[in-house]
């Protein structure tokens, strides 16, 4: 396909799926579910970090998730108290246990504490064509307490070799905003020029076929070579067509 009708076609595709009914059957609904900033910020932030499976199972978990947080993430992550985190026993959403999560509410106040927030980490070091460096000095911070090994595994860190899917995910929820309905826009300091496509096993398999990506891994430098090839399409927003890729690959198993 032309690089012209390429771009005709997945901008039908966006358009097809980047609207309010993409929210019923994905992830991002219980984002959707809160009005303040930080309850919206953090839902997702959890929800996301879980995304990975069966949709329903991640939604099923996630909702789980904010109910164990009296459905008022942010008031329970400032003000918890250790004994709090005791209410997480039993956990489970596949390798994400309540040793996780109960770390991951006491590293987000230690976030919101220390570093102005989600946003103003991430937004400290993002670069000018990327938020790769962010995600990992990201990871960082949110490790610096006393945890558990097995913990890490949870935050992917882009400059050891992965795509950070899950990560680049919430970024894109957190930052775009087209007035769709779908993503945010809540954060003002990062641009979506900076964001990174979710790469995961659909959107790779369909840029494959399409001639967006060559690198048979889903890794960092297979990420790197997507952002081109979505750049060259749209540099002010690509990774609108995350929708189009995702779309194509689960809903019409292109």
């Amino acid at each position: 396909m032309e690089k012209k009708a390429l771009k005709e076609f997945l901008d039908e595709k966006v358009v097809q799926y980047n609207n309010a009914l993409f929210i019923e059957s994905d992830p991002i609904q219980i984002p959707h579910r809160f009005s303040l900033k930080e309850d919206i910020e953090i839902s997702a932030f959890l929800t996301a970090t879980i995304a990975w499976g069966n949709r329903k199972m991640i939604i099923k978990n996630a909702t789980k998730m904010m109910e164990l947080l009296g459905n008022s993430p942010y008031d329970f992550v400032m003000s918890h108290k250790k004994q709090h985190l005791d209410y997480f026993d039993g956990f489970v959403h596949r390798t994400f246990n309540s040793i996780d999560l109960k770390y991951f509410i006491t590293a987000l106040k230690h976030i919101y504490k220390n570093y102005h927030g989600l946003e103003g980490l991430f937004a400290k070091n993002t670069q000018k064509n990327s938020t790769q460096f962010a995600i990992a000095q990201f990871k960082a911070a949110f490790f610096e307490l006393n945890h558990q090994q097995r913990t890490q595994k949870h935050i992917s860190n882009p400059l050891k070799g992965s795509a950070a899917k899950r990560v680049n995910m919430f970024l894109r929820w957190m930052v775009r905003n087209d007035n769709a309905g779908v993503d945010f826009g809540i954060w003002k300091t990062i641009a979506p020029s900076q964001l990174s496509c979710p790469l995961d096993v659909h959107s790779g398999n369909v840029a494959r076929k399409l001639g967006l990506l060559t690198r048979k891994q889903n890794d960092a430098k297979a990420l790197k070579e997507l952002d081109l090839s979505l750049r060259e399409m749209d540099k002010n927003d690509p990774v609108k067509y995350d929708f189009a890729l995702f779309g194509l690959g689960v809903f019409e198993k292109f």
